[in-house]
């Protein structure tokens, strides 16, 4: 990326990050993910007479251990080059979204964006009595008392429930911890209100004190920075949907099931 050696100008990296969080899975995956992105943020850290990095957040959530590793490279980035990262918000930083926009110093947002969804959440079916009615019979066999974990095809163990629910109920303190480090005295209700997984419109936010004010990215760097500021936008290559592969191919399906799954996650807040 060359600049003219008498441009003088303040300089702002914008990077985008948008969508479900999930870790990659093939070649066609679409989720945001610190494979994904990862190269992206180091590109614009890495920007000389660098004023600021925007994160334009725009994700519904997903996979908890790719929020974590995304945030904690903003971290790195912004403590390393000692340069300022300013979360703003679009449509949605909810769940590992959000954990995302606490990695910023602060968290800009739209009055109508939506924001926290601080809890963890696990769903599925159960087929039991579907399979009952075909008269299908379940076999499996396992070697290893806890090998099969709440077999969609078999009634529910208290035991697996009972396990199932302290494994979320680490995965949230986890979450809520991060949100305590990162907001701290910003927060202005009771952790009781905060952290059940509710999520709020941006302006309502703002007055719980998970955001910092409202604005949009080109807005912000402006406001902050002058008129003149170079704003400088990198994401990470795009891939089309793979229309060329043959219907069946597992890696036509894979890209299908992951729209769906996103769409999904979308659907959640109403979006």
């Amino acid at each position: 990326m060359a600049f003219s050696f008498f441009d003088r100008a303040p300089r702002v990296a914008l990077v985008r990050l948008a969508g479900l969080i999930a870790a990659p899975t093939g070649p066609f995956s679409t989720g945001l993910n610190d494979a994904g992105i990862g190269p992206v943020l180091d590109r614009a850290f890495a920007i000389k007479r660098l004023s600021a990095v925007m994160l334009v957040v725009n994700s519904p959530g997903g996979s908890p251990v790719q929020s974590a590793l995304i945030a904690n490279r903003i971290r790195r980035l912004a403590e390393a080059k000692k340069v300022p990262a300013i979360a703003v918000v679009e449509d949605a930083a909810a769940s590992g979204g959000y954990w995302i926009a606490c990695a910023a110093d602060e968290i800009i947002v739209n009055p109508a964006s939506i924001l926290g969804s601080i809890g963890v959440i696990s769903a599925g079916f159960g087929f039991e009595q579907a399979i009952a009615r075909l008269g299908v019979e379940r076999r499996l066999r396992t070697a290893g008392s806890e090998k099969s974990f709440l077999d969609p095809f078999v009634p529910p163990r208290d035991q697996d429930v009972a396990r199932l629910e302290d494994l979320l109920g680490k995965l949230h303190d986890e979450f809520k911890s991060w949100v305590r480090a990162r907001r701290g005295a910003r927060l202005k209700a009771p952790e009781d209100q905060l952290f059940t997984g509710r999520f709020w419109t941006g302006r309502d936010a703002v007055g719980l004190g998970l955001g910092d004010g409202f604005g949009d990215a080109e807005g912000e760097a402006k406001r902050r920075f002058g008129e003149k500021v170079k704003i400088i936008r990198l994401g990470a290559r795009k891939r089309g949907f793979p229309w060329r592969l043959l219907p069946g191919a597992r890696e036509g399906v894979e890209a299908i099931a992951s729209v769906a799954e996103e769409r999904a996650a979308w659907m959640r807040l109403g979006l």
